[in-house]
């Protein structure tokens, strides 16, 4: 009787190419068809662990923790400066799928800082933001805006203390005017108080006090 021998098995070699071609821990630099280039750490193919990703077309660069292929944990981004071709540091901090989320600080141009809790890439929770013109806020934020209790102090010293509704006063709140030495305290709504009362509050240290002290009721 005949013997009949059939060809045995083998794996197809692009299951093997396939296995050589799948990142997986630590790898030099791997560069993208756009000129994006990445050094770091990988899982599965996808960027996972440790890395800096430098991005070509934007002139920014991501250093910090990665996870399945999203920007997840430390890092700090920078871009590019156009005049000084070096990378200044834009914010630093946790990230969460990619977004800025937890605690971080942010850096704008002209020399404002927010440093302060983020949630999905917005300023969420208390944060103390630095402004251009020497203003500073302090208290809770709300998709990226003043929102709940805050204080808003102004170049000049004089401060709000209060509520706060989509960037602007709103709710009970007071506001020292120190350079004159009184104290409005009241209900303010979008920015204007509404009604309150106005008293003198360390009239004898202001350094510009009214001509006449307002008298008690």
């Amino acid at each position: 009787m005949p013997i009949v021998k059939y060809p045995r098995a083998t794996e197809p070699l692009w299951h093997e190419w396939d296995r050589k071609a799948q990142k997986c821990g630590l790898r030099h630099t791997v560069y993208a068809v756009n000129g994006d280039r990445y050094t770091g750490e990988w899982l599965d193919n996808l960027k996972h662990g440790k890395g800096t990703q430098i991005w070509k077309r934007a002139r920014a660069i991501y250093s910090g923790d990665w996870k399945l292929g999203k920007r997840d944990g430390y890092g700090s981004y920078s871009v590019l400066g156009p005049v000084t071709k070096e990378y200044k540091k834009v914010y630093t901090g946790w990230w969460k799928n990619d977004k800025r989320c937890g605690y971080g600080a942010m850096f704008y141009p002209g020399g404002e800082l927010y440093e302060g809790e983020w949630s999905g890439g917005l300023r969420s929770g208390w944060g103390r933001m630095y402004y251009r013109d020497g203003s500073i806020y302090e208290g809770q934020w709300l998709e990226d805006r003043p929102g709940g209790q805050g204080m808003l102090q102004l170049p000049n010293g004089n401060r709000y203390e209060g509520g706060w509704k989509d960037g602007k006063k709103h709710g009970p709140g007071k506001f020292f005017y120190l350079d004159t030495g009184q104290l409005l305290e009241g209900i303010w709504a979008a920015d204007i108080p509404k009604c309150g009362i106005l008293i003198d509050f360390g009239r004898d240290e202001a350094p510009a006090p009214t001509q006449y002290p307002i008298p008690k009721v």
